[in-house]
Formats: structure tokens, sequence, C-alpha cells
């Protein structure tokens, strides 16, 4: 599963998700009745209902209305190929660990620069693959 394929099914009136418990699904049923099969990880669960679950959560946010803020779920992480900048609260120094200064200046374009510069760095060291 990826944020594109998520973009794509959330644009859709109606999905049916089948689950899988142990070895999957009777192989009748995926040569004759399903018409796509998503993966989210190469990994093995008991059942497909986590997966189902994670599904059904990154295609929801999508539709408009489900989120009070619209706008918030297209700059999340992925739908750029980028992982999101690092994110900070209150107060602006914890334990002595402060805040970037740029954050605090209140300068828009430079806040954006910054917040880009670290995704792309994040990107490069964590998840190189997408910028393939």
């Amino acid at each position: 599963m990826t944020a594109s394929t998520a973009n794509s099914l959330s644009l859709l009136n109606n999905i049916i998700i089948l689950c899988g418990h142990y070895k999957g699904i009777d192989y009748r049923i995926r040569e004759h009745l399903i018409t796509r099969e998503i993966s989210i990880g190469d990994y093995v669960l008991t059942g497909g209902e986590l997966a189902a679950a994670v599904m059904t959560d990154s295609i929801v946010r999508l539709i408009p209305g489900v989120l009070s803020d619209e706008q918030s779920a297209l700059s999340d992480c992925f739908q750029d190929n980028l992982l999101a900048p690092p994110v900070y609260t209150r107060p602006a120094e914890y334990k002595g660990w402060r805040v970037p200064d740029v954050l605090l200046s209140g300068n828009q374009a430079l806040i954006e620069d910054w917040e880009f510069q670290q995704s792309l760095d994040r990107t490069k060291k964590l998840r190189p693959d997408l910028l393939k």
C-alpha cells in the first residue's frame, strides 16, 4: 500500500476488502472475484484484519470532510515522496533542548525552506528508496 494507492482508492464510491486468515483466501475466490491485491508490507500477519484497518485508515482520511482540515491530508508525508520534517511543540525550550531558531522566527518562507530541507535530509537518510 502506498500513498498513491490510498489516493486512488479514496476516489472510489465502493470498496470491499476481503481479509485472509492464516494462509490467505481460497484461490478460486482470488482467481474469479478479486480485482486487486494490495500488500501493506513484506511481512506476515496472522490475519488480514489489521491490514484492512491500516488500509481503511489511510484511505478514509483522504475523503473530503473526514478531517477537520482537508488540506492537512494533502501535506502529509509520502504525498510528495518525502518524509515529514521534524515536529516541535511548546515550550520553545525543554530540559535545555531548544526548538530550532528558524521555527521561532515568524518568517514563513524561511520556515518552509527549512522544513523542505529537513524532509529531504530525513528521506535521504531514512528512506532513500523514495527518492528514486
